[in-house]
């Protein structure tokens, strides 16, 4: 047995850092091998993976998609390959030498599956030492210091469970991907992408849209009355509240049942006369009665979703926010089945730790106030994780972001409210008759015991107060009223809705369901929130039906679900499950036989359909977004080349197709989509037609020309909606500088002493603000801009040296506070910091996405450096200080043009991205 120190191995690094320094007692310290964090104290070294650092692929020879059939996937070889090769080669490092090594992965099938990706790369490099599991549901103190002292074996099982999903999602994704991607010549980063669980998940999705298209609204009318106590006097000269309350007219349908719809308007129109003319009505009963309101169930994965969506968080955000929580040790693990608390859980030991914070102190103590603390149980009891629920190591508000600590907050208030007692509820009811022939009631509740409601502000405890009226009373019909509706389709599912029906249907898992919405958006099956379908998601769902149903049935994927359940319970092997998923996909391909022409058509024309923008108004042909060599987004007509019909797009984002047409042009509008700083565009051929017709607004000389040819500078918009200040001498002159696009623009009094301009403001219209009282203050915000010489250089002042993270293309002014406070702090802190460590300790940072940052780090400050070196003459942008950030993300090409003077005529010749100086012609011409 080997001498060397005890090796620890988690799932993450901050993982990693936090058991270490629960174990250590504070004193670990940390080492960097090869980019890894390696955690050491006394005779143990602790390391974090990065999730999976082993996946399952294909050999290499079944790479290639136009020399492999999509069929021959189906009962390929599977291999495993290292994807974190500096992981990997640690790790092996430190096991050689280990005398023991305990796996400390998330205790659930993933998490055992990775425990045993990292077993068996110990035991390549050491046949010989000890390996133990250990698991805990929340990384506290007393959780990792309990689970440690109690090791355990690796469940292989367990593991075997979540190497079959692996697998299978591998085969039938990548099959059933290269299949209808080649089959509608969607190659490169526009494939088609399908798995066993996206395809039902969509299909839910379609089939939800299908359902409110067919649906054929009925109209029907619904009739109310105000009434009050004749008792009460009725004044209109004062300014007491008269106590009215609203009252509902109702029949007795054919059946028996209590019915408030009208679906005859001469019915409705006859009971509103009789309504409207009555002036009294008797009250015929009154009934109280009093109704318990039971708390919430513990939480689960699926109702932790619904109820953070509530409050408006996205099932993949509210999870990855957990994940950080989970991690540091604020709250159990995330990822449960369960709702009902263990049984060494006591709640008033946590409930008395929650009395120690400062936020939720004396809602805590009134909680403890209670003669019994006994906990809600749900409907699920599983063994592995207790349901979500805070720990009894308490965060400040200052030491979580704004996000975190209300999903923090969400949870503990909601274990709160599970371990408070009922709230109690007065109903009153009053039934009524008008005219002796209509009948009115009304229903009021009032909360008698607020319970759990005064520690879980999320539920609704809205009262509805009726007064307190007595059989035979009569009451003064003070006004009656008349609403004609239509009954309205089925709703779409909302995020968290969806995942609800998956769970039901048993589609997905707990830990892979958020995950499978979110990349049916990152793949433009579905858009907006909720979401609906794009036409390429129709016609992926259509084909699957017409030619193989099994792509998207919810009963095979439940199915596989439950046999990969059965290997974890040992039932079924890995080699049995994976064979019969395999039988299926083959049974698959056999329907879609002979069917590449037809489906290819379909997926074609759908997504064609996604791109269509409505009628070209000069051939009739349909006008399309396209993307031009250069990767900008324009407009242009589909019978090309015969039409070159063309209008521009703003350059920010990526166009998507709203549903709101145009009046005027019957073009839909377009909303270009860049996360935060998405904007609507709207319809693109009003916004050209408004930049021909909007006069350029002179507001002094030109710089460049004007001592030689009386050339001025004016506030120009361009056709694709962006806007500048550029010279009246255009094309001849070519000076311009970039203005922000939103926002009026307000040209002040005061003028520049050195530019001889006047000084811009942009002031951003708040639509609350205007709705208002004109006398009441006005909450615009407004941004001096200055003199726009002088703000252009200020801000290429600050960009020259490209040192702060903010020059960076891709990250802002808040990425780059996250980053500050993970310890990187400028861009060759960037540039040295290890992508995987960095990623676990940033929020919504992928490891890609800061690789990318780093490479492009290396450039991006020579790059502004040149830029800021050539004469400033042509710079057209479409956001506000946007130049360097567009100037930062050009493509390689470009970026050689660029160090290349000799071959660059002007910023806006060599820019793309960039409006250029044809921008500001009457109809540019941009071709692929």
């Amino acid at each position: 047995m080997s001498q060397g120190p005890e090796l620890i191995i988690t799932e993450k690094d901050n993982a990693a850092r936090r058991i270490a320094d629960i174990l250590s007692g504070g004193s670990a310290t940390a080492d960097r091998e090869q980019g890894v964090n390696v955690y050491q104290w006394g005779g143990k070294r602790c390391i974090g993976l990065s999730g999976h650092v082993v996946a399952v692929d294909f050999p290499e020879e079944y790479s290639d998609w136009r020399d492999v059939e999509p069929i021959e996937l189906v009962d390929a070889p599977i291999e495993k390959n290292p994807t974190k090769q500096n992981i990997v080669t640690t790790l092996k490092k430190l096991a050689r030498r280990a005398r023991r090594v305990i796996i400390a992965t998330d205790y659930d099938r993933e998490g055992e599956l990775i425990g045993k990706e990292a077993y068996e790369l110990v035991r390549g490099v050491n046949e010989s030492t000890p390996i133990d599991r250990v698991r805990f549901s929340s990384i506290t103190e007393e959780s990792v210091k309990t689970a440690f002292a109690d090791p355990d074996e690796l469940d292989f099982n367990l593991a075997a469970a979540g190497e079959a999903r692996q697998v299978i999602d591998l085969v039938w994704g990548a099959a059933l991907t290269r299949y209808l991607s080649l089959s509608a010549g969607q190659l490169g980063n526009d494939f088609i992408s399908v798995g066993r669980v996206q395809g039902p998940t969509l299909k839910l999705i379609v089939d939800r849209e299908r359902d409110i298209e067919a649906f054929d609204p009925e109209d029907y009318w619904e009739l109310f009355v105000d009434l009050t106590p004749t008792d009460e006097p009725i004044e209109d000269d004062t300014d007491e509240t008269t106590p009215t309350f609203e009252a509902q007219y109702f029949y007795h349908a054919d059946d028996g049942t209590e019915a408030e719809r009208v679906t005859e308007e001469s019915t409705a129109t006859a009971v509103f006369d009789t309504l409207n003319s009555a002036s009294v009505a008797h009250v015929d009963s009154v009934k109280r009665r009093t109704r318990t309101d039971e708390p919430p169930a513990p939480f689960n994965t699926t109702q932790f979703i619904s109820a953070a969506g509530s409050i408006g968080y996205a099932a993949q955000r509210a999870m990855d926010i957990a994940e950080d929580l989970y991690t540091a040790g604020y709250i159990t693990y995330p990822r449960t089945d369960n709702t009902v608390y263990p049984d060494d859980l006591d709640p008033r030991e946590l409930v008395e730790a929650l009395t120690h914070g400062a936020q939720f102190g004396s809602d805590a103590r009134d909680v403890l106030d209670q003669e019994t603390l006994s906990p809600t149980t749900g409907d699920e009891e599983t063994t592995d994780h207790p349901p979500i629920h805070p720990t009894d190591e308490l965060p400040t508000a200052s030491e979580l972001d704004d996000d975190k600590w209300e999903v923090y907050e969400l949870i503990v208030r909601h274990f709160l409210a599970t371990v408070s007692q009922p709230a109690t509820w007065e109903h009153l009811r009053v039934v009524a008759t008008v005219d002796d022939t209509c009948l009115v009631k009304s229903n009021g509740r009032r909360l008698l015991n607020p319970g759990y409601h005064a520690v879980y502000p999320y539920s609704n405890a809205t009262e509805s107060v009726v007064p307190d009226v007595e059989q035979g009373e009569t009451l003064a019909l003070i006004d009656a009223s008349m609403e004609a509706k239509q009954t309205q389709p089925p709703r779409r599912y909302g995020q968290s809705r969806l995942i609800e029906t998956m769970e039901s249907m048993g589609i997905g898992t707990k830990s892979s369901r958020h995950n499978v919405v979110q990349k049916l958006y990152n793949r433009g099956y579905i858009e907006s929130n909720p979401p609906r379908p794009t036409q390429l998601a129709r016609a992926v769902v259509e084909a699957a039906e017409e030619f193989a149903e099994l792509i998207v049935s919810e009963e095979m994927t439940a199915q596989l679900e439950s046999d990969m359940q059965a290997i974890a319970e040992g039932e079924e092997t890995l080699e049995s499950v994976t064979s019969e998923s395999r039988a299926m996909l083959t049974a698959v391909f056999e329907e879609l036989l002979n069917t590449d022409a037809d489906i290819g058509d379909h997926l074609r024309r759908s997504m064609k359909a996604d791109k269509t923008v409505g009628p070209c108004p000069e051939c009739g042909g349909n006008l399309v977004t396209r993307k031009s060599q250069a990767g900008s987004h324009f407009i242009g007509c589909d019978s090309y080349p015969d039409c070159e019909y063309t209008l521009p797009l703003p350059s920010t984002g990526k166009p998507h197709i709203l549903e709101t047409t145009c009046e005027d042009h019957e073009l839909q509008q377009i909303k270009m989509l860049a996360g935060k700083r998405s904007f609507v565009h709207g319809c693109p051929l009003c916004e050209a037609e408004a930049a021909d017709e909007q006069a350029d607004r002179v507001i002094g000389a030109c710089p460049e020309c004007h001592a030689h040819a009386d050339g001025e500078l004016a506030i120009k918009r361009l056709r694709s909606g962006s806007r500048l200040v550029g010279c009246t001498r255009y094309p001849d002159c070519e000076y311009s500088l970039p203005l922000p696009r939103q926002g009026d623009i307000e040209v002040a009094d005061e003028i520049c002493d050195e530019h001889t301009l006047p000084t811009l403001r942009i002031i951003e219209r708040n639509e609350e603000t205007a709705k208002r009282n004109t006398e009441q203050e006005n909450d615009d915000d407004v941004w001096e801009l200055g003199c726009p010489i002088c703000n252009y250089r200020e801000y290429q002042s600050e960009q020259t040296d490209g040192s702060t993270l903010e020059s960076v293309h891709g990250i802002g002014e808040k990425t780059a506070e996250k980053l500050k406070n993970a310890g990187v702090d400028t861009v060759a802190a960037l540039k040295s910091a290890e992508a995987n460590t960095l990623a676990d300790r940033v929020d919504g940072v992928s490891v890609d996405r800061l690789r990318k940052w780093q490479s492009s780090a290396d450039w991006s400050g020579l790059m502004v450096r040149r830029l800021s070196q050539l004469p400033d003459r042509t710079l057209f942008t479409q956001n506000e200080r946007e130049w360097a950030t567009r100037g930062r993300s050009l493509s390689l090409r470009i970026f050689t043009d660029l160090l290349d003077p000799p071959r660059v005529k002007s910023k806006g010749d060599m820019i793309n991205g960039f409006s250029s100086p044809s921008a500001l012609s009457p109809r540019p011409q941009e071709r692929p």
